[in-house]
């Protein structure tokens, strides 16, 4: 947890020292006696540290935890990535607590990029110096790419939240970290949504997701998009309802010369995988409806 506690409760509270009482030789210059109730998995929560913008859409749902008092806890690991982890954390305060998801983007040095050229095409830098770091590919360049990806899925989940897309609510972003909605397992409270490869529905309620499916599809590309990069392993089923992640790659249909062919390839991964399980669907056909939706 040290990497992540740079942003701790000392940024808006700074307690005096009591009379006579020092700091101990060996803490750093922003130490405060608040911080020893702390165990190496905690940290205070980031919450007081955030700009508005930094935080997801108005009104906040109620188990977003306003609190300056509140501790984090890091829970466990969920999932871990080419690009980023994600961890379970405790957002808690004497009276309350929630679940959080913690998506967090690796640094230049243990991770790289491959195909992020091909999924940002069409995408621009508002500042030339950083474009041209991108462009040569410096340190400072991977720097840049790293916290582009963060801010990318950020923006894409508020977005689509807004719009009404099934994904997860958008807690705050700080760095190269996203908080954001714990999708739950209502059928084991406490455990995480499985993926949408691993479950068997009926087929009642496989017709139920597609339906969902469709929707939030649509959804995507009445703002534009495709995901890019969507499959039954980017998708968690929770229950009755499907909740798509990972959006960081969002391609853009109008300025990204190979929109249409990411656009028909989520279409032909989500369709291979009902198919799979008994529902006759056509990709194609998808394909067409999406592509009237986005023009």
């Amino acid at each position: 947890m040290k990497n992540y506690v740079e942003n701790s409760f000392s940024d808006t509270f700074e307690p005096r020292l009591s009379p006579g009482r020092t700091r101990p030789a060996d803490r750093e210059e922003d130490w405060n006696y608040l911080d020893d109730q702390l165990t190496e998995s905690q940290r205070w929560s980031t919450w007081p540290a955030t700009e508005k913008l930094m935080r997801g859409p108005l009104p906040y749902p109620e188990f977003v935890i306003e609190d300056a008092a509140a501790i984090d806890t890091e829970l466990g690991v969920l999932k871990t990535g080419k690009e980023a982890d994600v961890f379970l954390i405790e957002r808690a305060t004497t009276e309350h607590r929630s679940l959080l998801a913690a998506k967090r983007y690796r640094s230049p040095e243990q991770r790289t990029f491959t195909r992020s050229s091909t999924y940002t095409q069409g995408r621009s830098v508002k500042r030339s110096r950083d474009a041209r770091a991108l462009k040569n590919g410096s340190t400072y360049g991977r720097l840049v790419e790293a916290s582009r990806w963060a801010n990318s899925e950020w923006q894409y989940l508020r977005l689509c939240f807004e719009a009404g897309a099934p994904v997860p609510y958008p807690v705050q972003i700080m760095g190269t970290e996203i908080l954001m909605e714990f999708i739950e397992d209502p059928e084991s409270p406490g455990a995480a949504a499985p993926r949408l490869q691993h479950v068997h529905p009926d087929s009642e309620r496989l017709e139920h997701y597609w339906e969902q499916m469709v929707w939030a599809m649509k959804v995507f590309a009445r703002l534009g998009f495709a995901h890019g990069d969507l499959s039954p392993y980017n998708v968690l089923a929770a229950g009755e309802r499907l909740v798509v992640i990972d959006l960081p790659q969002f391609v853009d249909l109008a300025g990204n010369e190979g929109g249409i062919d990411y656009l028909r390839r989520d279409c032909q991964n989500i369709s291979l995988w009902f198919r799979s399980r008994g529902l006759e669907v056509d990709g194609e056909e998808l394909l067409a409806e999406l592509i009237a939706e986005a023009w």
